[in-house]
C-alpha cells in the first residue's frame, strides 16, 4: 500500500490514483474515508469488495464545496440553511438526486436520493479539488471494524486491498457524520454523530427522530431499499413470456436482455447491478427473472440486494445505515 504525505505532491499522485478507478483512503475530520470516483461505476464497486460488506447500504458522497454539492442533489431552503451553517463540517445531508445525476447508482444503493456532504478538514478538500469529482467514500475500515483514525489504522486493515492512503494525521473528530434526511421539508436526524442534536435545533428548529423499524415518516424513497417495479424471479435458470432476463457469465446469455457480466466476474456485475434493473424498470416490463450467482464474494451482497427486490412489498426492510 502506498502511503502520500500531507504535500501537494502527495495529493496529486493520490488524486492521479483515484482518477485511474483505483481506492485511496483519506484523512477528513470524522473518521478516515475509503474514497473511489463516485462517477465511475466499478471504482465504486470495488468499495464493497475492499470492505467485505455483505449488503449495499448508500455511501456518502464528498465534494468540496456547496455549489459543487447543487450540481448533484436538490436543495431544499432547510438543507440550504444548514450547509450554509454547518459545510465543511461533520454533516451529511441526505437529498434527492439531481435531473441527470451522473453519480453511481450504486453509490445510493439504487435510491432516488444522495448522502453528500463538504468535510471540515482542509487535507480532505484539497484533495477533492484534485480529484475533480466527487467521491464516494465511507470509513476505510473492513466490514464490522472500528472506524480508522490514522493511518495505520488504514493499513492494518485493508493492506493489500487498496491502492493507498493520504495520510493527515489523526483525525480530530474521531466519530462519523452525523446524517440527517427530510420528510419532506422536515429534517429528520437518521444518525447521530460529529454535530449534535441540539446544535442542529438551534440552528433550524426540532428534528424529527429516524426509527429503525422505519415508523418514522420516510424521507423521500430514503426508508425502503430500492427494488423494482416488476416482480422479480430468481435463480431462474429460464426465460418465461412477458419476463425480463438480467444474466450473469455465458450459461444462458443467449437469453439475457442484459447481462451483468459475461465473463463472470462480480466486481463488474456489483457495478451494473442498479443501472440494469432501473433500466429494465424503464423499459416497463412486470416481471424480471435473475440468473443464478454464486454466493461468493460480492455475489453475496448482490444477492441480498436481489433477495430484498425480491420480497413482497410490505416486507421490505428499511436502511439505517450509511457506510
Amino acid at each position: 500500500m502506498k502511503i502520500f504525505k500531507a504535500s501537494s505532491e502527495g495529493i496529486e499522485q493520490a488524486a492521479a490514483e483515484i482518477r485511474d478507478g483505483h481506492l485511496i483512503a483519506f484523512a477528513t475530520e470524522t473518521v478516515y474515508g475509503l474514497g473511489a470516483d463516485a462517477l465511475n461505476d466499478r471504482a465504486v464497486a470495488s468499495i464493497y469488495e475492499a470492505k467485505g460488506r455483505p449488503s449495499f447500504n448508500p455511501l456518502i458522497i464528498h465534494v468540496p464545496s456547496l455549489a459543487r454539492a447543487k450540481e448533484y442533489v436538490e436543495f431544499n431552503e432547510v438543507a440550504l440553511r444548514l450547509a450554509a451553517k454547518f459545510w465543511p463540517g461533520a454533516l451529511t445531508l441526505v437529498l434527492p438526486r439531481a435531473a441527470n445525476c451522473p453519480v453511481s447508482r450504486l453509490a445510493s444503493a439504487g435510491l432516488d436520493t444522495l448522502a453528500i456532504r463538504v468535510p471540515g478538514h482542509k487535507l480532505a478538500l484539497q484533495f477533492l479539488t484534485a480529484c475533480d469529482r466527487p467521491l464516494a467514500a465511507p470509513s476505510a475500515n473492513p466490514s464490522g471494524g472500528i472506524s480508522p483514525t490514522t493511518a495505520q489504522h488504514v493499513i492494518d486493515g485493508l493492506e493489500g486491498k487498496i491502492a493507498g492512503v493520504l495520510d493527515g494525521g489523526p483525525c480530530p473528530v474521531g466519530v462519523e457524520s452525523t446524517v440527517v434526511g427530510f420528510a419532506g421539508d422536515k429534517p429528520v436526524l437518521l444518525r447521530p454523530g460529529g454535530v449534535t442534536r441540539e446544535v442542529l435545533e438551534a440552528a433550524v428548529g426540532p428534528l424529527l427522530s429516524h426509527d429503525a423499524d422505519g415508523t418514522t415518516p420516510s424521507p423521500g424513497m430514503l426508508q425502503s431499499h430500492y427494488a423494482p417495479n416488476a416482480a422479480v424471479r430468481l435463480n431462474a435458470t429460464d426465460k418465461r413470456d412477458g419476463e425480463a432476463y438480467l444474466g450473469f457469465g455465458r450459461d444462458h446469455d443467449a437469453i439475457a436482455d442484459i447481462n451483468l457480466s459475461e465473463a463472470g466476474d462480480l466486481t463488474e456485475a456489483a457495478s451494473l447491478l442498479f443501472s440494469a434493473l432501473h433500466l429494465l424498470d424503464e423499459k416497463k416490463f412486470k416481471r424480471i427473472a435473475v440468473g443464478p450467482i454464486p454466493e461468493i464474494g460480492l455475489g453475496i451482497a448482490i444477492n441480498d440486494r436481489l433477495r430484498r427486490a425480491a420480497a413482497p412489498k410490505e416486507n421490505k426492510e428499511t436502511i439505517s445505515e450509511w457506510t
